[in-house]
């Protein structure tokens, strides 16, 4: 049986640096960090004190009060971007389509503030003031349960749990579905609220946040002088469509997503691969996939967390899998601004990824300040470049050992 070509045709975001696509896009092309000082939490507990918040979040355009009250803001995240990326891709959804119309959004964590407001509950009032909706709001799955109501979608209906890669995870596997004629269109993508005391306290004991005290520079890629991840919170999704059901309606179409790679580690919970083995073969099977040639490439959304190994080994990765070509490939790390949005980075990347196709120009990393022998390669440092775009290489890693490469292009 033939494969079927899928493309984007919607995208919705809610991010750090804006939340809408656009705004989203102008902050990212203008530099412009969502990372501040860590207000949802006291910073004067934990030694790491920045993060990157959603500012101004109203949900009310998007949901009714009463349904919002019973969602974690993880799911109220991707409700607003479902809806905008449908919106975006003037799909309608009705007696018609819907059964042929998926949801497959990613989380890596789940509703972790309703988590410690109901457990806070519990110790101080006892078992019967715990919320009915406690195990419905904190679940990770309930973001694409949520959007599949709201929107009417009655087609396949999943998430996929990778920690950080989730996100990624979920658009490669909805990708899969389309393909393979389980659906016609599946609404996908990550969203992730984690920015909560517990979270905050075990990546802060697990060593793994920056603790610069300038919380606008803490994020710095492949700097040498990088010393963690700042946590985020937002939500990337896009609506991905079989091609002969958007011209079918006429759909602009942003570009196809031709490449999903996944592999394991089989290595340590936390820790990437020495030499990034797990994320090199993620990529060569991403590119493989979409017969696309390493010398093809023009961008790479990297992983680039701003950890000391993971832009080591993801360089090395990229050197392993690109060869020379590796020299000259555009490469930028986006959580120099998002900061690290762990389950929903996949989601708000493939956006990124996305647009940069479209619009031909190329985000900068921010805050590369101090080169690193370890990290050599072209990381676009410091200010957006314009460029034609055919390919994209976006990379998600995650604990666990959980390695995805998608790849986007053109679409011709």
């Amino acid at each position: 049986m033939k494969q079927r070509r899928v493309v984007i045709t919607g995208l919705g975001a809610v991010t750090p640096v804006g939340n809408n696509v656009n705004d989203m896009w102008e902050n990212l092309i203008a530099g412009k960090t969502g990372i501040d000082f860590v207000t949802k939490v006291d910073k004067e507990l934990f030694p790491a004190k920045a993060a990157a918040e959603i500012k101004d979040f109203d949900p009310s355009p998007y949901i009714e009060r009463k349904d919002a009250r019973k969602m974690d803001l993880f799911t109220q995240y991707a409700v607003i971007a479902a809806k905008m990326a449908v919106e975006d891709a003037d799909l309608p959804i009705n007696d018609n389509n819907r059964n042929r119309v998926g949801v497959w959004i990613g989380c890596g964590i789940g509703g972790m503030q309703t988590w410690e407001d109901q457990h806070k509950k519990l110790l101080e009032k006892g078992p019967k003031r715990v919320s009915p909706f406690f195990v419905p709001m904190m679940i990770p799955d309930m973001a694409a349960g949520q959007v599949s109501i709201q929107l009417g979608a009655k087609g396949i209906n999943s998430c996929t749990v990778t920690a950080c890669a989730s996100g990624a995870s979920s658009i490669g596997d909805a990708f899969r579905a389309v393909q393979r004629g389980d659906a016609d269109a599946i609404i996908t993508g990550g969203t992730e609220a984690p920015i909560s005391n517990m979270a905050f306290a075990g990546f802060s004991s697990a060593k793994a946040l920056s603790v610069n005290e300038d919380p606008k520079k803490a994020s710095r890629p492949f700097d040498k002088n990088r010393d963690g991840f700042v946590m985020g919170e937002g939500c990337g999704i896009l609506v991905l469509e079989e091609l002969e059901s958007a011209l079918a309606r006429n759909a602009k179409i942003y570009a196809e997503i031709v490449g999903y790679g996944a592999t394991g580690d089989a290595y340590h919970i936390t820790a990437p691969a020495e030499s990034g083995e797990g994320a090199a073969r993620a990529m060569q099977e991403a590119l493989n996939d979409a017969s696309v040639a390493p010398t093809e490439v023009n961008y790479i959304n990297a992983h680039g967390t701003s950890t000391n190994l993971n832009d080591k080994y993801e360089t090395i990765a990229i050197k392993s899998v690109l060869g020379e070509h590796a020299k000259h490939v555009a490469i930028s790390s986006t959580k120099s601004m998002t900061g690290h949005l762990l389950g929903a980075a996949g989601g708000v990347e493939s956006v990124i990824s996305v647009k940069t196709i479209v619009e031909g120009m190329i985000p900068p990393t921010i805050n590369y300040e101090t080169p690193d022998p370890d990290c050599d390669l072209d990381y676009v440092p410091n200010k957006a470049r314009e460029q034609d775009v055919d390919v994209v290489l976006s990379n998600s890693l995650g604990f666990g050992g959980h390695n995805v490469a998608l790849v986007f292009k053109k679409y011709q």
